[in-house]
């Protein structure tokens, strides 16, 4: 039986909360990128702070059978790409002990239902797992296979999913 997935927008009295999953986030990245750990323990990265400031941004927990396993930060506009009108998947995260059993595809789910229109999904080149679980889960929503493209942008070059939410195609 498959969990029951919900994503639910994060407070700012929940912010400590997000903190703490952004830093396991982080921490799973350090598999891909060298990540800074500060003094206290906790990684030196860190752009919650504007989930809270500025109007275009998102902040969602991820909650399976009503236990929190993750977030989704969604943000309009795409610094990657530069679109200003396109939804842009900043940060996806499901705990490790909640993986494979559907939950992140119901969650990305329920974040395109949310934020219909075009969007950007972007991946680094080192992050294989991360490569494959998009292009599953975007193929699997659009219901056909979706590739993404390679971009370079100043020295960063990530995989680019671009598609609509709102139509079987873009």
């Amino acid at each position: 039986m498959r969990p029951q997935v919900e994503l639910s927008l994060a407070t700012i009295e929940e912010r400590l909360a997000l903190s703490n999953l952004y830093q396991l986030y982080v921490h799973d990245f350090t598999d891909f990128i060298a990540m800074e750990l500060g003094r206290d323990g906790r990684f030196v990265y860190d752009p919650l702070p504007s989930y809270w400031t500025e109007p275009n941004r998102f902040p969602h927990f991820i909650s399976a059978d009503g236990q929190l396993v993750g977030f989704s930060l969604v943000k309009k506009g795409a610094d990657f790409s530069g679109d200003s009108q396109i939804w842009d998947m900043a940060d996806f995260f499901v705990i490790r002990g909640a993986r494979r059993r559907g939950i992140g595809y119901s969650a990305a789910v329920q974040t395109w239902e949310r934020f219909p229109g075009p969007w950007e999904v972007r991946v680094m080149t080192t992050n294989e797992p991360a490569l494959q679980f998009w292009k599953r889960a975007i193929s699997r929503f659009k219901g056909e296979t979706t590739e993404p493209v390679l971009v370079t942008k100043a020295d960063e070059t990530r995989w680019i999913f671009l598609f609509d939410s709102r139509s079987p195609t873009l």
